[in-house]
């Protein structure tokens, strides 16, 4: 299976990007092919709205940026994976940017499986951001939910955390 993942951390040694690689790491050890983006580390400006790509851009953003290497790869992976922290009760900034973006695109053409990985300082604070993947990305995409992962405080790095991760992929 071909996955993609977006690392909405702008931590490249953070929490998420801990969590982010045991998932990565299990998913190539059961055979996997795995590409992560790190949308926090790009230069990628928020959507405008301007509908040059469903008119004259033909699935085209008019903005020229580093998108270009997300769109890329969007309508080739079988599944996609969500990475956050959570900031203010929903996904970084960085991330909604480059979900938003994506609305030049559309649904993807072959992901049919999605994941959720949510990395927060305190317990309880995902509802907000699983609301936005349930209630509209996964459910909008009709894409098979593969689970949401959430660690809290001491949680993100713990052995135990990883290790639910990597066992995730292996049953894939």
């Amino acid at each position: 299976m071909d996955i993609l993942v977006l690392n909405g951390s702008p931590r490249p040694n953070g929490n998420t990007a801990a969590l982010v690689c045991a998932f990565a790491g299990g998913a190539r050890e059961a055979g996997h092919a795995v590409e992560v983006i790190d949308v926090a580390a790009l230069d990628i400006a928020g959507c405008k709205g301007c509908e040059f790509c469903h008119t004259r851009g033909d699935g085209a953003c008019v903005q020229r940026d580093d998108m270009e290497q997300v769109y890329a790869r969007w309508n080739e992976a079988d599944m996609l994976v969500l990475a956050s922290p959570v900031y203010y009760g929903s996904f970084s900034g960085q991330l909604h940017c480059a979900i938003h973006r994506t609305y030049a695109l559309g649904v993807p053409e072959r992901a049919r499986k999605m994941a959720l990985i949510l990395s927060s300082g305190a317990a309880d604070v995902y509802a907000a951001s699983e609301r936005i993947y349930h209630g509209f990305i996964q459910g909008y995409f009709g894409a098979e939910d593969c689970g949401v992962f959430t660690a809290a405080g001491a949680e993100n790095r713990s052995s135990a955390k990883l290790e639910e991760l990597r066992a995730f992929d292996r049953s894939l």
